[in-house]
């Protein structure tokens, strides 16, 4: 079988995913092509160098051309169609069984010579929604606004300014485009990572496109229990370590919530929190370990395991990684209900409570700390769900299943 993959970047979370997808179908014998943008952010001098089968399309220049057009006209998905081209081009010559789409939201990717393409040849199309993008007339996100515009269409949007950034809110003619162009696609099947970006699907234009979930998953060679002397170095010792992981702090993530945890909670507890800065630390009550990055995953590992309780006050979310990390290092975590992130731990890893409910989850923290109810050894249960491999394998299943219905619709 021939496999070809699309995101707008070769690195970060959604090009990861992508690549070790890539890289597990390849040792089940089928043959991959994965694509990226060119990087045109300045701090990039050059690109690295291409992994196995992977092929950087377009120029930095016309993602250039494509960021600085739309933010004015709010087109975005409408330029990049020399890239776009390219794309196609191979693709013709290498004829595959099934494209895989994942994050294209970036200024990088020509939707409507795209799926002209994809509709004209029938291939069958996996499409990985890593956020609610697709079925809205622009943010990723909307739990924060409470808005609901998106089930019927788009309008005067609240958040124009959030990325994909824009200057001009042409969200409703934004809205029918999209809805115009993605549900057209034949033998097209999308995957959520969670159940409830599953169930958002189902009221959004997309309803009638088949969904499948499968979670994100974590190396569990990395993400285990992992001794150091963490606790030692920062003064830890006879603390319950509260941790907060990010590496986007701000409301969304909840950064409000910790400082409001720091004023509440006793000398017996510390925070501690990872993915800081400058301008974060400057906000921070004193008190707060802050830690703005981790040399690698297993120093990120450390600090998972040497933590007490994850904290996850995020007020948007997917899929949280965070909380599949920290139940596999044997912390047990607790989360606002929001997005997927209650999905993670069960009933013996960790608790859930409402999203912006402090006190409850002062009362949830001061739970966990004097009554222990969740142990290492149940987080490593857990944890053997979160398999990176077995989610990849997943997709591969998938792929076979696709061209397999579309076979038969033949």
């Amino acid at each position: 079988m021939k496999i070809a993959e699309i995101n707008m970047v070769a690195n970060g979370s959604t090009g990861h995913i992508m690549l070790n997808i890539a890289k597990k179908a390849r040792e089940k014998g089928h043959e991959v092509l994965t694509f990226s943008t060119h990087v045109f952010n300045k701090r990039y001098k050059r690109l690295p160098a291409a992994p196995e089968g992977h092929i950087y399309y377009g120029s930095r220049f016309e993602n250039a051309i494509h960021y600085s057009a739309a933010q004015f006209t709010a087109l975005n998905g409408c330029y990049s169609a020399l890239g776009t081209a390219q794309i196609i081009r191979t693709l013709k010559k290498f004829k595959p069984d099934v494209i895989h789409l994942h994050n294209l939201h970036s200024f990088c990717f020509h939707f409507p010579s795209f799926l002209r393409y994809v509709k004209k040849a029938g291939i069958p199309v996996v499409w990985t929604l890593h956020d609610c993008w697709t079925f809205t007339g622009h943010c990723p996100y909307f739990t924060l606004e409470n808005c609901d515009k998106w089930k019927t269409g788009c309008h005067h949007c609240p958040q124009i300014s959030v990325s994909p950034r824009v200057r001009v809110d042409r969200t409703d003619r934004i809205y029918e485009m999209k809805k115009k162009w993605f549900t057209g696609i034949p033998n097209l099947t999308l995957v959520t990572p969670s159940e409830w970006l599953r169930d958002l699907v189902g009221e959004s234009y997309l309803g009638d496109v088949p969904v499948k979930v499968i979670n994100n998953g974590i190396d569990l060679s990395v993400f285990k229990p992992t001794e150091s002397d963490f606790r030692k170095k920062h003064n830890l010792e006879g603390k319950t370590v509260l941790l907060g992981v990010s590496f986007s702090w701000g409301k969304r993530k909840g950064l409000d919530v910790f400082t409001e945890l720091a004023k509440r909670l006793d000398d017996s507890f510390r925070i501690v929190l990872v993915g800081t800065n400058a301008a974060i630390e400057a906000e921070l009550p004193e008190g707060i370990i802050s830690i703005r990055k981790t040399n690698n995953q297993t120093e990120l590992a450390e600090i998972y395991t040497a933590a007490d309780i994850l904290v996850n006050p995020t007020r948007e979310e997917n899929y949280p990684t965070v909380n599949m990390e920290a139940i596999a290092c044997g912390t047990p975590v607790v989360t606002f209900r929001t997005g997927g992130s209650p999905e993670i731990p069960d009933e013996t890893t960790g608790s859930v409570v409402e999203c912006d409910d402090i006190d409850g989850l002062e009362r949830e923290i001061k739970r966990i700390a004097a009554e222990k109810p969740y142990s290492t050894e149940a987080c490593l249960r857990r944890a053997e769900s979160f398999d990176m491999d077995e989610k990849y394998e997943e997709y591969v299943s998938l792929y076979e299943d696709c061209t397999y219905r579309a076979d038969l619709s033949l």
